[in-house]
């Protein structure tokens, strides 16, 4: 397994919309292990693999809490079949904008349907975080990043802060 390089903002990757997977290959279950170990590496709850610059349908999540056993999940050509109305708010992070955390109000509960790493269609009902999180990993599929919740001044303020400390990586933050 690799750990992979992490795309962010401003790199206009991230506004890619990613291309369904025709056939799950060996090339596809490389990257969802190396997806997993980038994850897990970066200390991320989730990641779609346009972060990592790949623009397949693939998104990997593992929501299990720290004292709890890893429960890695991984969805190819996942698709939002259903949404409450009952909404939930979660302070988002993602590890495409780095320090940065937006409280954003989702549909609580959504239905998904996605094929496994087996080739399988399965559907699944997700609720509270995990709801959240696969929201959070769809529109990353679809070019849509957290910061595009916020208002143009405040997307503007942080897109220029990131772009700042791009360019100068060696500054120490203390």
């Amino acid at each position: 397994m690799t750990i992979k390089k992490l795309i962010t903002v401003p790199d206009e990757v991230l506004r890619k919309k990613s291309q369904p997977i025709e056939k799950i290959t060996n090339d596809e279950k490389k990257l969802v292990n190396d997806m997993f170990e980038t994850m897990y590496h970066h200390k991320g709850i989730g990641l779609a693999s346009i972060q990592v610059g790949i623009p397949k349908r693939i998104i990997v999540l593992d929501v299990s809490q720290k004292e709890e056993k890893k429960t890695p999940l991984c969805f190819i050509n996942p698709i939002v079949r259903k949404m409450s109305s009952e909404k939930s708010v979660y302070e988002e992070g993602c590890l495409s904008i780095p320090d940065t955390f937006i409280k954003i109000e989702r549909p609580k509960t959504c239905l998904i349907e996605y094929i496994d790493i087996k080739g399988k269609k399965k559907v699944m009902e997700c609720d509270n975080l995990l709801s959240t999180c696969i929201q959070h990993e769809i529109n990353h599929l679809d070019g849509k990043l957290i910061i595009d919740y916020l208002s143009k001044l405040k997307k503007d303020l942080i897109i220029k802060k990131l772009s700042k400390a791009k360019k100068n990586p060696d500054r120490i933050v203390v």
